[in-house]
């Protein structure tokens, strides 16, 4: 069976390189070394100037980082895939590559605070220019694009008001004007949605949250076609340098073999919290894709699997009710990030989104109430005991 055939499930399992490959591993090997040697001097010669497939140094290509990116790019539907450091490094390799002074980047109303911050700085720095759309019709998305948009960049779901934005919605309008279309996919990974399937250019991920799925791994995934993606190595990948180490590739290629399994139950888990959430007199407001109710479920239906692993909601009260909550769970951990085996919840006004300003962060939908809640594999019953006592007192 060719890897193409896989279905997604057997593809996170199985290794693109053959056991025999290395004496029979089944386990992709770490590649723990930094620089490669060359059998003559003419090799070095040849590699260095791209007549010869080889490894050369580290930070310019390793087996086991390779095996991840082949692996990721497969998963995704993409030609060809790169590994970063964090996935704040993937952003910014990505958002470096598409722009140049005074050009203009279009953006879905709702960002991760640092990528908000990265947008911020190429505005201060470099005359870099961005603005955001609700997108919710073409409309929407035309009105925004400039003579000098040279990116449309999307999260969807978004962080962290779990909005959702029509992909191919969005696609259709940036081919009217052959703009490149840039999706932040980390709160759904490959198995429950393929953005490049929807038209997308560029998608990338923080592999630190589901696809390594332990907590113990910072790293960023891109994928994208070969062109594109030959040069992104070739500049920033190489010249920037932030690159991942092998043993955390290796770390990323362990957490994709059971990756669907974690998500159908991350999922399961925040389907049920948010129901019961819902009907809970203490919360004004639930927020999740996967609920019927939600009025951009068909989209959800549309492009989504299932509706992930991450809610929101609103409680009575204030900010100090909303942390006063936050300190009364005993099985809950608050921290940020997201896609751990442990259930994760934080205040995001205070902490993941506290460098946008707050008069934007209200436009944006993230109130001093809003919480979000980062579903783990856990007893749901278990969860629900806890988020029930620590509710009581609201």
């Amino acid at each position: 069976m060719k890897n193409k055939e896989k279905r997604i499930e057997t593809a996170m399992i199985h290794n693109h390189e053959k056991a025999e490959k290395y004496d029979g591993s089944l386990t992709t090997p770490i590649f723990q070394t930094s620089t490669f040697s060359f059998s003559s001097a003419a090799e070095g010669e040849r590699r260095f100037a791209g007549e010869e497939e080889g490894f050369i140094y580290t930070r310019l290509g390793n087996p086991t980082v390779r095996t991840l990116e082949d692996r990721i790019a497969t998963l995704e539907g993409g030609e060809r895939g790169l590994a970063f450091a964090s996935g704040m490094a993937a952003v910014s390799a990505v958002l470096i590559a598409l722009t140049k002074a005074g050009d203009h980047v279009l953006c879905s109303n709702g960002l991760y605070g640092c990528t908000y911050g990265l947008l911020q700085m190429f505005e201060e720095k470099y005359s870099i220019t961005h603005d955001f759309s609700y997108m919710e019709t073409e409309e929407d998305v035309r009105a925004k694009i400039t003579p000098d948009t040279r990116c449309i960049f999307i999260e969807t779901p978004i962080n962290p008001t779990m909005k959702i934005i029509d992909l191919a919605m969005v696609a259709r309008v940036a081919k009217e004007h052959d703009i490149p279309v840039v999706v932040d996919n980390t709160f759904c990974t490959p198995y429950l949605q393929r953005p490049l399937d929807l038209g997308c250019d560029i998608v990338l991920h923080s592999a630190t949250k589901y696809i390594g799925g332990h907590g113990d791994v910072i790293a960023g995934l891109v994928v994208g076609k070969k062109a594109f993606m030959d040069d992104l190595a070739m500049s920033q990948q190489k010249d920037i340098g932030g690159v991942l180490s092998p043993f955390d590739a290796w770390l990323l290629l362990r957490g994709l073999k059971t990756l669907h399994v974690r998500m159908d139950r991350h999922s399961i888990n925040a389907h049920d919290l948010a129901k019961r959430l819902e009907n809970h007199p203490e919360v004004k407001q639930v927020y999740y894709p996967g609920m019927e109710g939600n009025g951009q479920f068909p989209i959800v239906q549309k492009q989504m699997k299932t509706g992930g692993g991450v809610l929101a909601f609103e409680i009575e009260g204030g900010k100090k009710e909303a942390q006063e909550f936050m300190d009364r769970l005993k099985l809950i951990q608050i921290a940020v990030s997201l896609g751990d085996a442990e259930t994760l919840i934080q205040h995001p006004a205070t902490m993941t989104h506290a460098v946008v300003p707050e008069e934007k962060r209200q436009e944006m939908g993230i109130g001093d109430t809003l919480i979000r809640l980062s579903a783990g594999l856990e007893s749901v019953e278990d969860l629900w005991e806890d988020l029930e006592q620590a509710l009581k007192d609201v």
